[in-house]
């Protein structure tokens, strides 16, 4: 049988060192680095973040969330580290949060093009 609480989740980026910049020095993730591959220290587990080169397609879902105590707040702070949120009309404002009900989100992406969130803390689950 499978050993459920060793299990943990991954996705894949174009450029390992370009993805390390991001998460490490944007984001202020704590990562560490073996094989090639990274690994995101998140939420007391870790996150595989694995190169696919020219063969890497960013997810169209959010692949990680990140809870913030102030969705409005964490918006500035991203913005100013050149974050660019993404809009989605009809849901998000001139900003990239929804306001719509249901929780406080904001999506980005990290330079492969996966899609992120920051969803404010006690707001509910991301989509």
């Amino acid at each position: 049988m499978v050993d459920a609480t060793t299990a943990f989740s991954g996705f894949s980026v174009r450029d390992v060192p370009e993805a390390r910049a991001f998460y490490e020095g944007v984001l202020g993730v704590p990562v560490t680095e073996e094989h090639g591959m990274l690994s995101l220290q998140v939420g007391g587990t870790h996150v595989l973040v694995y190169p696919k080169g020219p063969a890497h397609e960013p997810a169209s879902f959010t692949v990680l969330n990140f809870p913030v105590p102030d969705v409005d707040a964490a918006v500035d702070e991203l913005t100013a580290a050149g974050v660019r949120f993404l809009q989605y009309d009809g849901v998000t404002d001139e900003r990239g949060v929804n306001r719509n009900g249901g929780p406080l989100i904001a999506w980005f992406t990290d330079p492969s093009g996966n899609v992120l969130s920051i969803v404010e803390q006690g707001s509910g689950p991301s989509r």
